[in-house]
């Protein structure tokens, strides 16, 4: 993999992680387009372009902590001051901000869970291109009717073990090309009746112990098998520091989309590219 191509793949995975359109879709065709052309890199179902895909995505885990700074600040102070209190007084009840981390857990798990059941299955799907024009358009359904939702009840601090949960299992099946995780897993806090500020910063929070734990477990995978072959460490990082910079600009817009409820613009988008995959524009590169 060349330089360039690492800085193109950046630059997708930084823009689609956070626009609820699948970063992940986007980098299985545009890899599959580079290799048509002549790419030496390997094939977006092997274990070292997975890991590049992981590596890419902690990129843009340092745009989450770039916005969302001044929470992620607040509820590291505010659970360790409850876990020290709660030391101190014996039967003290468990804080709003312990339970939130709790079941930030909860949520990682059942998606750590579920991705390795079902980690054959996910890879390769990777190499079949064609189920995107189905996910693609499940999430474009999905985001429209998530806008026509009405007014959601329910704050941060209702959020219990079933609706971490639900995350959960929705944040497992965005492993899938074409189902967005951030989009997925907003759409699932939504249905579950969380408010759509909350609903998106629990979805982003949780995304950085799941990409994390995600990369480290590939990435002992891959160093057993064949290692960075095709690959190479310069370009990683260089895809990684191009998608921290534009995807802190992206998951801005999305903020200010989400907050107005005009995700359905996102809709008309996966449609339009469900639809060229479907008629076969990319046959002979995907």
């Amino acid at each position: 993999m060349s330089y360039l191509e690492a800085m193109v793949l950046g630059l997708v995975q930084g823009i689609f992680m956070f626009v609820p359109v699948s970063s992940t879709a986007h980098l299985v065709v545009t890899q599959h387009v580079m290799i048509a052309q002549g790419s030496s890199m390997p094939p977006p179902e092997s274990p070292a372009m997975i890991l590049f895909d992981l590596v890419v995505h902690m990129g843009t885990l340092v745009s989450i902590v770039i916005v969302f700074s001044k929470s992620l600040s607040a509820l590291v102070r505010a659970t360790f001051a409850e876990t020290t209190s709660r030391l101190r007084i014996p039967g003290q009840g468990m804080g709003a901000f312990s339970r939130l981390f709790l079941m930030g857990m909860l949520t990682v798990l059942v998606t750590g869970v579920l991705g390795l059941v079902f980690k054959r299955t996910f890879e390769l799907v990777f190499s079949a291109p064609q189920v995107l024009v189905v996910t693609l358009s499940l999430t474009a359904v999905l985001l429209f009717v998530t806008d026509r939702l009405p007014k959601r009840p329910l704050g941060i601090k209702s959020l219990g073990p079933r609706i971490a949960i639900v995350i959960g299992v929705a944040q497992a099946l965005a492993l899938i090309p074409g189902i967005s995780r951030s989009g997925i897993t907003i759409i699932a806090g939504l249905f579950s009746g969380l408010k759509r500020r909350w609903a998106a910063e629990y979805s982003f929070l949780v995304a950085i112990p799941t990409i994390l734990a995600a990369s480290l477990f590939q990435g002992v995978e891959v160093m057993r098998g064949a290692g960075l072959d095709g690959v190479g460490l310069g370009p990683m990082l260089v895809g990684l520091v191009v998608a921290a910079i534009s995807g802190t600009v992206a998951l801005k817009l999305v903020l200010a989309l989400l907050y107005k409820a005009q995700l359905k613009v996102f809709s008309v988008y996966l449609v339009a590219l469900a639809t060229v995959i479907g008629f076969g524009l990319f046959d002979g590169i995907i």
